[in-house]
């Protein structure tokens, strides 16, 4: 058995995606189908009671919230040159976590926000029991975002920090003497360092790599599949072979989200029926998360159809339920104690 590591009021908007729900696919089973935009997402009360089960929880790995522009201009400032076009203040995502039954969240600070974490902090005082805080790192050349990352850690109860390579300065690595020491600093405080590839894995692998190798009590963990798209290229089959020998390293985790990044193909993403079985064969589902991508993923297909999808995936890629109970909520509970075990069904 694998050991697993640990480590102002605003009215609320509708939810309902801009593109119309898929309610059902061309699939080889007739069971397998996904449920009416009208449908609850969870089975009825009286039903799990009925029969004695126990509903597990469905928790969201990866998602981002930002003030309300009436907010930003009052209290919590946007970043200059990052005002978001969408709507992503927390109300809105309550109200989408509710109508999808998702119960509860990391949320990781938006670049809209840049450094200036107060936004996300106060969600996180506010709503303790729904929400885990995933901050910035800051890699400025004075070093000063060490400490930011500690006093994130140790005084506003951030759980994890985000290493953006493209925030680095230009023509250093997140391997440069800053970026180990950041590395070094969260597996010291027991946070997991979630890596965005944006622009590919192999661009920023030797440096993953690297840091996996001298720092093996960190814990990883790969955005978006680290955006590796189901392959069609021999660049694309090495960047997605190499995503899946990075298994190698036990402190390895990946976020199976913001699917619409990383498929090729509209909802419900067909074509990553195939990828979700051989990641789950390379890391064991234990080492799997779901995550959305609010509000990005509202405009894409909707945020119940984003949770709804990996159910659709994981029966086409004949995973059985127990490992789709990992990926949507028990994997990321684990690696943070429990967190949200006390959040109510």
């Amino acid at each position: 058995m694998v050991a697993a590591v640990r480590v102002n009021s605003l009215k609320p908007l509708t939810c309902t995606p801009f593109l119309s729900s898929v309610n059902s696919f061309n699939c080889p089973w007739s069971f397998v189908s996904i449920p009416t935009k009208h449908s609850r997402s969870r089975p009825l009360l009286s039903q799990m009671a009925a029969t004695g089960e126990v509903e597990p929880q469905v928790i969201d790995s990866h998602l981002h919230v930002w003030a309300s522009p009436q907010e930003a201009e009052e209290k919590y400032p946007y970043f200059p040159g990052q005002e978001p076009s969408l709507t992503g203040h927390v109300e809105f995502l309550l109200e989408c976590m509710e109508e999808a039954g998702v119960d509860g969240a990391l949320i990781v600070q938006p670049i809209n926000h840049k450094f200036d974490h107060s936004y996300v902090t106060s969600v996180l005082k506010k709503f303790p029991s729904k929400f885990v805080g995933c901050c910035l790192a800051n890699p400025a050349e004075d070093g000063s975002g060490i400490k930011n990352l500690e006093d994130l850690v140790l005084k506003d109860g951030y759980r994890a920090v985000r290493f953006n390579p493209y925030l680095w300065p230009s023509g250093e690595k997140m391997t440069n003497k800053i970026g180990k020491a950041l590395f070094s600093k969260a597996g010291e405080l027991g946070v997991p360092v979630g890596f965005m590839c944006m622009k590919g894995l192999l661009l920023h692998l030797q440096e993953i790599e690297e840091l996996c190798t001298e720092f093996p009590s960190t814990v990883v963990l790969l955005d978006h599949l680290a955006f590796c798209k189901p392959p069609k290229n021999d660049e694309e089959r090495r960047g997605y072979s190499e995503l899946l020998k990075l298994s190698r390293f036990p402190q390895v985790y990946v976020k199976f989200s913001a699917l619409f990044r990383v498929s090729r193909n509209p909802y419900p993403y067909e074509d990553l029926s195939h990828v979700l079985p051989q990641l789950v064969s390379s890391y064991g589902a234990h080492r799997i998360m779901w995550g959305s991508d609010f509000p990005y993923v509202v405009a894409e297909c909707g945020y119940k159809e984003a949770r709804e999808a990996v159910s659709y995936l994981a029966k086409q890629g004949h995973l059985p339920s127990s490992a789709t109970e990992w990926i949507m909520g028990k994997t990321i509970m684990q690696l943070f104690d429990g967190k949200w075990s006390s959040v109510a069904n």
